[in-house]
């Protein structure tokens, strides 16, 4: 289990636990946290689930592959630390990550 830090636009903090083997988006969707859509369920397909990594976790949770990158293309406002949270597999190596949702979805 890892705990997870969601940040939305107005600064609420959602601490989710979050099982090995889920994504980001997973737990995100199964606990409500506001501004992650996910529309295609985790597919790949949209980027409806992007989030901003925080700067310190940003090795952690690896670099987007090529399908990711062609998919952040359809993002609003991508930084560097972008990533779609349907693509970073929870392990006990991200507890405390921390994330930030955008102000909106692509």
């Amino acid at each position: 289990m890892a705990k997870i830090t969601y940040i939305a636009i107005d600064g609420t903090e959602f601490v989710v636990e979050a099982k090995d083997g889920s994504t980001v988006m997973e737990n995100a969707v199964r606990n409500a946290v506001p501004g992650i859509e996910a529309e295609c369920g985790g597919a790949c397909a949209c980027a409806t689930c992007h989030v901003y990594v925080d700067p310190a976790w940003v090795e952690a949770t690896g670099e987007p592959e090529p399908m990711e990158e062609d998919m952040l293309d359809f993002a609003h406002d991508v930084q560097p630390t972008s990533r779609l949270s349907c693509q970073i597999r929870v392990s006990s190596a991200l507890d405390g990550l921390v994330v930030r949702v955008p102000e909106s979805q692509g």
